[in-house]
């Protein structure tokens, strides 16, 4: 049995953090699908800013811009073209799994994380634009994140919380999705609303780096995910989970994003292997997916006591890391990084929009 078979038997999602007009093209998307049973994929604006810089979009971005269409408004086509390709490629699995397998995501313009008002426009334009029941929006949780994803839930939007860190980002914006299921079973709709949360991992061993002895590298990512995962754990196990389960809602899911090592000295699999969770998703970049297929490892499951991350972060605070300043900072950084793609991105697709407009005139 490989390492994928395991975990898909104990019942993990495993999505690709990748997609690009090449891979929908030249069939590995449908290969991945097929061969290594993926069921979902995320995308953010610095992986379509990678794509598109292939030149495997010049054809739409010049029928585009004819058309009079720039910037975001040409960018949405763009993406949703592509994502349209491939949440039909998951439609199956969507159907058979009654909508909680099976999602593709588009990300909101992150110049919108501190506009509460403005995400929860974005989100509904960009659900009805799209036109697909397996699509969600993806939504910061910051704390103007928050509120959106709340409005957004109550709304009846899909919503992938990115951006998360800390078991406290994380209960804020699974506690958002929770109100947002209570507001509507108040109103007397349905409390079917599909939700995740995205827990941003390799970047916190990336950050600390300089900072601990080596013999501490590549340990806390994962004892934060072991904590969240927890708390996820003591949230859906509570009263007030009881009573919305109990009106039909679907728990929000946690799922594992930032999961390629940052580290070349460990192994391309090292956080796939330490989350082995039941009932979650692990968002895959390309590269850790194919190291993935050649292992026949059997991941332990992953820790629901919580007693050794517990040990593991103690040892980290000791080297004087402060895990909420830390967490916050990540989030902040994550956010303006987010914005530095999207800048590059729409300066890169007006750039070829000009270029392919003076080819054409000549």
């Amino acid at each position: 049995m490989t390492t994928i078979q395991h975990l898909r038997e104990l019942k993990q999602s495993l999505w690709l953090d990748s997609i690009s007009r090449p891979m929908l093209d030249d069939g590995r998307l449908q290969r991945y699908v097929t061969e290594f049973g993926i069921t979902g994929l995320t995308s953010n604006p610095t992986i379509f800013d990678e794509a598109i810089g292939t030149g495997a979009y010049d054809e739409d971005i010049a029928r585009k811009s004819r058309e009079g269409k720039s910037g975001e408004a040409l960018f949405t086509e763009l993406a949703l073209d592509d994502l349209r390709r491939a949440a039909q490629l998951f439609r199956p699995v969507h159907e058979s799994t009654h909508g909680v397998d099976g999602w593709v995501s588009m990300e909101l313009s992150p110049l919108l994380a501190a506009d509460t008002a403005g995400s929860v426009r974005a989100a509904a334009s960009i659900h009805r634009a799209a036109g697909l029941e397996n699509l969600f929006v993806k939504i910061p949780g910051t704390p103007a994140g928050v509120a959106a994803i709340e409005q957004s839930i109550f709304e009846g939007v899909p919503i992938n919380v990115t951006l998360l860190f800390s078991p406290e980002q994380y209960l804020a914006s699974a506690n958002a999705y929770l109100r947002g299921i209570e507001r509507r079973i108040a109103a007397g709709r349905s409390p079917v609303v599909a939700s995740v949360a995205s827990l941003f991992v390799s970047r916190w061993d990336k950050a600390v780096a300089d900072q601990v002895p080596p013999m501490m590298h590549n340990r806390l990512g994962i004892a934060i995910a072991q904590r969240t995962y927890v708390a996820c754990l003591g949230l859906y196990s509570s009263a007030r989970w009881k009573k919305l389960a109990a009106a039909g809602a679907r728990p929000q899911r946690l799922l594992w994003a930032s999961t390629g090592t940052k580290d070349p000295s460990v192994p391309e699999s090292l956080y796939a292997e330490a989350f082995a969770a039941p009932d979650t998703i692990d968002t895959l970049p390309e590269k850790t997916l194919l190291a993935l297929s050649k292992m026949e490892a059997v991941p332990p499951l992953m820790d629901t006591a919580g007693a050794d991350s517990e040990r593991t972060l103690d040892e980290f605070a000791n080297e004087n890391v402060d895990l909420d300043a830390l967490a916050q900072k990540l989030q902040e950084d994550g956010a303006a990084a987010f914005v530095k793609s999207w800048h590059h991105l729409m300066q890169n697709i007006a750039d070829k929009g000009e270029t392919l407009a003076r080819v054409v005139n000549r």
